[in-house]
């Protein structure tokens, strides 16, 4: 329970105390869009951690007729991004923007290209790639495994947070203060776990459950 506005910066520290409660040496997190961070996938790998987080799409250029950077193919054994149009953007350099090492590929075809207008409108056609997004795309592209997690956590994880709140109503919390707030969701989750438990193996075998 946080007082945070969202949820990006919240991958790593939910986590890695999930890992801690549970005592596991690894731990393969599914989590939505809305927890998509590079640096926060990063920092998972480094603590032992696999991530599969959905990497929203933010530009509108797909709306509006244009490509937009999945168009374009990485070929990471040659380095170079392969455009729409067949051609090879190849590495420039290499550049630091808010700590993040960041390559460029560029190819000199753009003038020519019949494909222009519907290019990306970035200078000389620019194409950048994290040093780090390989991570990002592996955990992107384990969503549509052949296991299909996220179709299991929408089954498994939302379907609780949906009843709960359902059960709060509108306004959701009747408490102030994130330490009272915090309170009252754990009251919640404890209520709902047992009706959990009590339609699976009814009252009986709940009390013989705890009483063991």
């Amino acid at each position: 329970m946080t007082n945070q506005g969202h949820d990006r910066d919240m991958l790593t520290p939910m986590t890695t105390q999930a890992k801690a409660v549970l005592k596991r040496n690894d731990l393969h997190v599914l989590a939505d869009k809305g927890y998509f961070s590079g640096r926060e996938i990063l920092a998972c790998h480094q603590a032992g951690i696999t991530t599969t987080v959905p990497r929203p799409d933010t530009s509108g250029s797909r709306s509006e007729g244009r490509y937009v950077k999945a168009d374009f193919a990485n070929e990471a054994e040659a380095d170079v991004y392969r455009c729409p149009a067949g051609e090879a953007l190849t590495y420039r350099y290499t550049t630091e923007e808010d700590g993040l090492q960041l390559r460029r590929y560029w190819t000199t075809a753009c003038h020519r290209c019949e494909l222009k207008s519907r290019c990306t409108t970035s200078k000389e056609r620019r194409v950048t790639r994290w040093e780090q997004e390989h991570l990002v795309e592996e955990s992107n592209a384990r969503r549509r495994g052949a296991s299909a997690p996220m179709m299991i956590r929408r089954s498994t994880v939302e379907h609780p947070f949906g009843t709960l709140k359902a059960w709060m109503g509108p306004n959701h919390f009747l408490t102030r203060r994130l330490k009272n707030v915090r309170t009252e969701f754990a009251l919640n989750v404890l209520a709902y776990n047992i009706k959990r438990m009590v339609s699976l193996i009814g009252i009986q075998g709940l009390i013989e459950a705890v009483s063991g």
